[in-house]
């Protein structure tokens, strides 16, 4: 079963509950990669240099919306990066520390049985790449209480991948990001016999992968943003506006 629930840009208000069960202890999830190897495929565009400075950028951002939110009951970083780590502990977040990352996958799969054994009933998946998120986007998703198993998905732009997960429970089915994720993990809930919520909303569905997304992403305001300041300050963006009058 799935239903589609649609997000306008200014937000519509937190839904109702959609079960009477009592409330899950919900978690939210951050895992974050070594950021020197981060954004491969915008190779073409940034220099290596740019590309970690654009991470930290980004992560800065994710900081920020994760430490405003409201409706988590614990916030939980999956890493073996040691900035990563340094930065979770001065918010007070749980640190799941990696020996290796194999895969974002792999990293999330780890993390949601770790957090099932802690007593988690619902966890939200978030990538660090998406610059426009706000606390209130988070938190949207964190109330939205089904009774297991259910899925909430928030798509990519382009409707192909997966920017936020919220599963109930957190190991309801094996993660599949990358390429095809919307659709792969849909499949995967569909076998799992749970209820599936697709969630329409614009800011979280900007995330930043290859050139197309980063022209997209400066379309949008990013004045209030470390990633648009990091942006100005490098000369990206700049750089991006010379090449489109030059096309």
């Amino acid at each position: 079963m799935m239903e589609t629930m649609g997000q306008p840009e200014s937000m519509q208000s937190i839904p109702e509950q959609l079960s009477s069960d009592k409330p899950a202890r919900r978690a939210l999830l951050l895992p974050i990669k070594d950021l020197r190897n981060a954004k491969k495929r915008l190779a073409g565009v940034l220099r290596p240099e740019e590309r970690f400075g654009l991470a930290q950028a980004m992560l800065a951002d994710a900081i920020r919306a994760a430490s405003g939110i409201q409706r988590a009951d614990k916030i939980f970083v999956i890493t073996n990066y040691e900035p990563a780590m340094e930065a979770a502990a001065q918010c007070g977040w749980e640190i799941l520390r990696e020996e290796e990352q194999i895969s974002e996958s792999a990293s999330v799969d780890f993390a949601s049985r770790l957090c099932v054994d802690r007593g988690v009933t619902a966890l939200l998946r978030l990538p660090l790449d998406l610059p426009l998120v706000q606390p209130s986007d988070i938190d949207e998703l964190l109330a939205m209480e089904c009774s297991a198993p259910a899925v909430v998905i928030v798509p990519s732009r382009d409707g192909t991948g997966t920017n936020a997960i919220l599963r109930t429970p957190p190991a309801l089915f094996p993660s599949h990001f990358g390429p095809d994720s919307f659709a792969k993990h849909r499949s995967e809930a569909e076998r799992a016999g749970a209820r599936i919520i697709v969630r329409r909303n614009e800011r979280l569905e900007m995330d930043v992968d290859d050139e197309s997304d980063l022209h997209a992403l400066l379309r949008h305001d990013l004045t209030n943003t470390e990633t648009g300041k990091w942006l100005k300050e490098s000369g990206v963006v700049a750089r991006f506006r010379t090449r489109a009058i030059g096309v």
